[in-house]
């Protein structure tokens, strides 16, 4: 039995055939069902120039997601800080906050999510676009939520109104600024858990109790397919497979139909990619996923697994859900 919270991420996956639209109205059934099912968090996450990515503007997604559901918490996972001013990030999540008090997170990461051009198009300067910003950017936003700006801007909706922040990151160096101001801290172990025990390790190494928290607070970000048998699961997740081949080969489609997907004809190279790809992830029925969450929550100590489940369709994709919270997990 586990005995942590279960959360979940979505990309509001854009399937071969659909539309954008679409997409975002399977991303509002799966919240509704997810919370149905007890799940703590849905967070959506921030990509941009990514035909089968629609999550794209997450602050105007979540105030959707916020009114279509009544109890699950709703954030960003996460918000990409060089993308954007920061009292803009501030008004944006302290209006989320004042609507739908005690139930919004603001998750914040550090990279563009997306290439340099795309990048330059959204904030139209190139201050902000290094990384090496983004401590004082991070200080300015949490400032307007204190309303304690040095120019004595008032964020408004945002001071007073503060959803909880937490530090995304896929390396050590986010996991340190999380520990430093003590800060919740979600790792991207689906997408690289080559850098998991590293970075948790350096944020409790790191952590200084404040007005946020009093102990660390880790939660660890993991890819699972769930299904009735393995080989089912494989099935569904070949789509997923496809759509990270293409992105990391600079060139991202929409999420195509497990169909689709087995029939693409991949070199052993690309064979290769997609097995490393697949390391950490969990695959397989309810008794295959349990050990593989299992070994990962023994070995992490994560306070809470959030589950991104990138599959074609949306009734396979609660169906995961569903198994992880009835079988998997209780």
């Amino acid at each position: 039995m586990f005995d942590v919270p279960l959360s979940v991420l979505d990309l509001a996956p854009v399937e071969e055939g659909h539309t954008a639209g679409e997409a975002l109205a399977a991303t509002t059934e799966t919240a509704v069902r997810t919370e149905a099912l007890g799940y703590q968090r849905f967070w959506v996450a921030e990509h941009h120039n990514m035909p089968g990515i629609a999550s794209s503007a997450p602050s105007v997604l979540l105030a959707h997601l916020a009114a279509a559901t009544s109890s699950i918490r709703v954030g960003s996972g996460g918000v990409m800080l060089p993308n954007h001013a920061p009292l803009v990030v501030a008004e944006q999540f302290g209006t989320l906050t004042a609507l739908h008090p005690g139930r919004v997170d603001l998750g914040i990461g550090r990279a563009p999510g997306t290439d340099q051009a795309t990048a330059l198009a959204l904030r139209r300067t190139k201050e902000g676009l290094n990384a090496d910003s983004f401590p004082q950017e991070l200080t300015a936003l949490l400032r307007y939520f204190q309303g304690a700006d040095p120019a004595g801007i008032t964020a408004t909706p945002g001071r007073g109104e503060r959803p909880e922040v937490w530090l995304l990151g896929s390396s050590g160096f986010s996991a340190q600024v999380a520990g430093l101001l003590g800060l919740p801290f979600a790792f991207a172990h689906h997408f690289s858990s080559a850098n998991t025990d590293p970075a948790l390790a350096l944020y409790r190494e790191n952590f200084r109790p404040s007005e946020y928290l009093d102990k660390p607070y880790a939660m660890v970000a993991v890819a699972v397919v769930c299904a009735d048998t393995d080989e089912r699961a494989e099935e569904l997740a070949l789509p997923r497979d496809l759509a990270f081949l293409h992105l990391a080969t600079g060139r991202p489609h929409a999420l195509p139909s497990p169909e689709q997907a087995a029939k693409y004809p991949l070199s052993d190279r690309e064979r290769q990619f997609i097995l490393s790809r697949r390391e950490g992830q969990a695959l397989g029925s309810p008794e295959t996923v349990r050990a593989q969450l299992g070994a990962l929550l023994e070995r992490t100590r994560a306070d809470e697994l959030m589950i991104n489940t990138l599959v074609y369709d949306v009734e396979d994709r609660v169906r995961s859900f569903e198994l992880v919270a009835e079988k998997v997990t209780a």
